[in-house]
C-alpha cells in the first residue's frame, strides 16, 4: 500500500506558486478549531501564497479558532448564529463583515453552516471550502464515518467552489489518502487533516489564477 501521497494531489502542488499584482485579501469563516486557518496563514508567512487574512469570522462563541487567530495576530469577527432570525440574515451579517474588512475572496474553514444565495452572490466564484472527502463521493456531514463505511481504499480531501447544494460545486484541488487495513475514524480523519493542511493554501492560489486568467480573456 502507499505510504505517501504527494504523487496523488490533483493537480500537483505548484513549484512555483502564482503571483499576483496585489496579495489576496481573504476572509475566513470557522466554526471550530481552526487548524486549516493556521495552515494558510503560515503559507502566507513562508511567501508561498500572496496573500492576506483580513478577518477572521466565526459563529460560535467557544470555538478555538478565535484563539489561534488571536495567537496570530488576526482580528476576529464573532456572529453567533443563533442571534439571526434566518440563515439569509446571518448571511448578511458575514457580507457586510467581509465588506468591511475589505474581503475579495472568502476561504471557508470548518464552517458548519449552509450559506445562502446572498453570500455567494457578493463574492461569486470567490467562495472556497474545503471537505474532508474526494468529492462527490460522501458529501455532508461524518465524511470519514462514510468512507469507512463503504469500504473504500482511497479517501482524501477536496478544495471546491461553494453553490448552494451541499459540497456540491466545481472541484479546485483534490488529495487522495489511502485508508489502512486497521483505520479508524481518527487515524483516517489525522492523515486527511495532514493533507488539507498542504492543500487549502494552493488551492487558494490556483482559483485565484483561475479566475484571473478568466478575467483576462474578457
Amino acid at each position: 500500500m502507499l505510504e505517501t501521497v504527494s504523487s496523488l494531489i490533483s493537480p500537483p502542488l505548484p513549484a512555483v506558486w502564482p503571483r499576483f499584482a496585489q496579495p489576496l485579501r481573504l476572509g475566513v469563516m470557522a466554526s471550530g478549531n481552526g487548524s486549516n486557518l493556521e495552515a494558510i496563514a503560515a503559507s502566507i508567512q513562508r511567501g508561498d501564497l500572496h496573500g492576506e487574512i483580513r478577518v477572521v469570522v466565526y459563529n460560535n462563541p467557544g470555538a478555538k479558532v478565535a484563539d489561534r487567530a488571536a495567537r496570530l495576530g488576526l482580528p476576529t469577527v464573532l456572529l453567533n448564529h443563533r442571534q439571526y432570525a434566518s440563515r439569509e440574515a446571518l448571511d448578511e451579517a458575514i457580507v457586510n463583515t467581509l465588506d468591511t474588512y475589505g474581503v475579495d475572496w472568502v476561504v471557508m474553514a470548518g464552517w458548519m453552516r449552509c450559506v445562502t444565495t446572498r453570500l455567494i452572490e457578493a463574492f461569486p466564484g470567490r467562495v472556497l471550502n474545503i471537505h474532508p472527502s474526494l468529492l462527490p463521493s460522501f458529501p455532508g456531514i461524518r465524511a470519514v464515518d462514510q468512507a469507512l463505511a463503504a469500504g473504500v481504499k482511497l479517501a482524501g480531501c477536496t478544495v471546491h467552489q461553494v453553490e448552494l447544494a451541499v459540497d456540491s460545486g466545481p472541484v479546485v484541488m483534490q488529495a487522495a489518502v489511502p485508508v489502512k487495513s486497521d483505520d479508524t475514524v481518527n487515524t483516517l480523519q489525522a492523515r486527511i487533516q495532514q493533507q488539507e493542511h498542504q492543500l487549502y493554501p494552493a488551492a487558494i492560489a490556483l482559483a485565484a489564477q483561475q479566475k484571473f486568467s478568466q478575467a483576462q480573456r474578457f
